[in-house]
């Protein structure tokens, strides 16, 4: 499906990427809402919807809908193929009734994912949310305990999902030792080998909470003045949505913070920060993985951030921190990771400090919890859950509708 340079425009860095993502985000980035941005982004759901329903070799397939690109997409599917099963995912948060009323296309947006067959969200406090923005703004009927939204004649179901990664990681991932990944980075970092590592892996977004990261990292370095010069953070940070004003800014004042701590720090054998502005593969990402003795996520507001569980995964040595922003939908599950808040700067800074000071044998008790969490419920599972309960809805539906031909055989 190619898009047109003004649906691009409309559709995906507008409506998209200007009024859902902060709107969902709640990250203090006001949402921009034009007309001109929706009727783009009506025009491209209709355009995937239309080439689904001529792909479609039934009048009952099972479909799958992905993200907040496609909201409209589920209701537009629904009124051609109404036997279709739609399975949609909503792979950001969903935000209070109150934050999502911004929103001058509420209702539609509502009606468009109430298409679905089966919607699904990482937790089950974006799902709660939901029901009641449903609540809120469309007349409906309403099953909190069994988690159903019936409107229009049809019912959806809205369940938690939380998704995750491959497990087992890629073999190629594990070829290099631990010792040999952390050899490896810090030669191509210019390090000493005794220096203490951090690691952050994000794309450059406003709701990663890349500036109060690295304001923690200042925070503790001045409470723990020793570890100047032998912690060294290594921040990637691929540029991302370059075409918006906001992303160009936030980039902006990422790279003059990160160097003014590095000045202030000037003193140091080694600058603290060094932040890599750039796309890097995933091979690459995972040597820095193995090779930190911290990881640092704190998102302003995730969905559910993969990073946290890519790094669980990379460490098979049951060794390094994690330290996670409570306000991840990973944060749910990756109890036994040092949990904060990303806008308390010295309690981030605290945390800093405990996880590098960690002793072994309790950083291999985390470790070792976390990684059993992700192997069990790994991305295939994910995906398997909402197969399996459309699965069973579907048989439902055909025994609904067998018993109904049933009794009109009978009537006759």
């Amino acid at each position: 499906m190619w898009l047109s340079p003004e649906e691009e425009r409309g559709y995906y860095y507008g409506f998209a990427n200007e009024g859902l993502w902060p709107l969902c985000h709640i990250a203090h980035v006001r949402p921009v809402f034009r007309t001109s941005d929706w009727e783009q982004y009506v025009t491209v759901n209709q355009r995937f919807a239309d080439a689904v329903c001529t792909e479609a070799r039934t009048e009952d397939p099972v479909i799958l809908v992905q993200d907040y690109h496609f909201a409209l997409v589920p209701r537009f599917i629904h009124d051609r193929l109404p036997r279709a099963t739609i399975i949609s995912f909503w792979h950001i948060p969903w935000p209070n009734p109150e934050s999502f009323s911004i929103c001058p296309w509420r209702a539609r947006l509502l009606d468009g994912l109430l298409g679905s067959t089966i919607l699904g969200f990482h937790t089950q406090f974006h799902c709660r949310n939901f029901l009641e923005t449903v609540d809120r703004f469309i007349e409906s009927r309403i099953e909190y305990e069994g988690s159903t939204v019936s409107y229009g004649g049809h019912r959806t179901s809205i369940e938690p999902y939380p998704i995750s990664i491959q497990w087992p990681p890629p073999p190629q991932f594990l070829e290099l030792t631990v010792e040999e990944c952390r050899r490896r980075v810090l030669e191509r970092e210019r390090l000493p080998q005794d220096t203490l590592l951090g690691i952050g892996v994000d794309r450059m977004d406003y709701t990663k909470g890349i500036i109060e990261r690295f304001n923690a990292i200042e925070r503790m370095l001045e409470l723990h003045p020793e570890w100047l010069g032998h912690f060294v953070f290594v921040q990637i940070a691929a540029p991302t949505r370059s075409a918006l004003d906001e992303y160009r800014t936030f980039e902006q004042q990422v790279h003059e913070l990160a160097a003014r701590i590095n000045a202030r720090f000037i003193g140091a054998a080694h600058p603290p920060i060094r932040l890599k502005a750039e796309h890097h593969e995933p091979d690459v990402i995972n040597e820095y993985f193995r090779a930190a003795q911290v990881c640092i996520v704190t998102s302003l507001h995730d969905g559910m951030n993969l990073v946290s569980k890519e790094f669980v995964a990379a460490r098979d040595d049951e060794r390094g921190v994690l330290l996670l922003s409570q306000f991840t939908g990973a944060a749910r599950e990756l109890t036994d990771a040092l949990l904060v808040n990303p806008y308390h700067v010295d309690q981030c800074a605290d945390a800093l400090a405990r996880a590098l000071a960690m002793p072994a044998d309790e950083q291999r008790v985390r470790m070792r919890s976390m990684r059993r969490l992700v192997q069990e419920h790994n991305v295939y599972r994910w995906a398997g859950a909402m197969l399996l309960d459309a699965s069973r809805l579907r048989q439902r539906q055909r025994i609904v509708e067998r018993i109904d031909s049933l009794n009109r055989v009978e009537a006759d």
